[in-house]
């Protein structure tokens, strides 16, 4: 057993030493550099505010430093019923949430990346409105909250990329 040991170390520190450099990317908030320094720009509406919290989570935004970047966003929601009861009224609906969003370098206006996302999501219709109105906000907000994971997968790319273009 002994006689295994050397090989096997030497071996794993070899492998090892391959991860230099290597950064996870949800090791913690903002591991991205430029992440953490995103102003979020969204319309004045349930959506746009819970997108907007969920991208400052996602980014790890900085409150105490000055954002470089300033991301502008466009929301389109579109409600449509699925099922139908006997008294023809939806079981369930779909939402479809489409954000269009812009990545500009507040310094020198120049655009750093833009793009459009699409994302749906089904909630229950129910009889009772105030049932009804909460499954719709629910639905809302898990749109919002998928469309804030690929923004930040896209971003977190871009910043990457970029990162990797000025040291390689």
């Amino acid at each position: 057993m002994n006689r295994l040991a050397g090989p096997i170390l030497g071996a794993m520190a070899i492998l090892l030493s391959a991860c230099v450099g290597f950064t996870p990317l949800y090791a913690e908030p903002g591991v991205v550099a430029g992440l953490e320094r995103i102003s979020v720009q969204v319309p004045n509406n349930r959506a746009g505010f819970a997108l907007r919290e969920r991208l400052e989570d996602a980014f790890g935004r900085d409150g105490t430093a000055e954002p470089i970047y300033r991301l502008t966003t466009r929301l389109s929601e579109q409600r449509s019923p699925l099922g139908r009861r006997a008294d023809d009224t939806a079981t369930r609906y779909e939402l479809t949430l489409t954000v269009a969003y812009t990545l500009t370098e507040i310094r020198t206006n120049r655009r750093v990346h833009e793009d459009v996302i699409t994302v749906s999501t089904t909630y229950a219709a129910s009889a009772q409105p105030y049932a009804g109105v909460v499954a719709g906000e629910d639905g809302s907000e898990r749109a919002a909250a998928q469309v804030a994971d690929r923004i930040r997968s896209d971003l977190a790319q871009v910043f990457a990329d970029q990162a990797g273009a000025v040291g390689g």
